[in-house]
């Protein structure tokens, strides 16, 4: 789900945490070490964001940020910021080329700059990989 998320909109908030939940407690946070990206680099994106990137000429960046339910892929076009929300059980994440990440849910996607020398995004992508894994709902017995 694409949203504008630059006006304080309490149907937008409402949405956002019916997908991935509430935001993580400053405790939760410290235990975890931090639960945002640092700026990373958009390489290519699906159609929808591409024609939303496209409107300013600046360089196209965006960060992400954990839920307990999900991730949240912040960006900004023109004056407007934007969010792509993505619940864990739609999340699929990618190493495709040598130094670049792909993020998908459902039609959308953004592809992400990571330079081999770029440990805090290798980490950051890992830490999300592993909490994913740790919160999946457990399958019943048997199957």
């Amino acid at each position: 789900m694409l949203l504008n998320v630059s006006y304080n909109n309490p149907e937008v908030k409402r949405k956002i945490i019916n997908e991935v939940g509430p935001p993580f407690t400053i405790r939760e946070r410290l235990k975890m070490r931090g639960i945002g990206s640092s700026k990373l680099f958009i390489t290519s994106t699906s159609i929808e964001i591409h024609n939303l990137l496209i409107l300013d000429s600046y360089l196209n960046t965006c960060n992400i940020e954990m839920r307990p339910k999900g991730i949240i892929v912040g960006f900004r076009s023109l004056l407007e910021s934007y969010a792509l929300i993505i619940p864990y059980y739609k999340l699929h994440l990618y190493k495709g080329k040598a130094e670049e990440y792909s993020i998908y849910r459902d039609n959308y996607f953004i592809k992400i700059r990571a330079l081999a020398t770029d440990k805090a995004t290798h980490n950051f992508i890992k830490k999300i990989l592993d909490y994913k894994a740790e919160n999946l709902p457990q399958l019943p017995e048997g199957m």
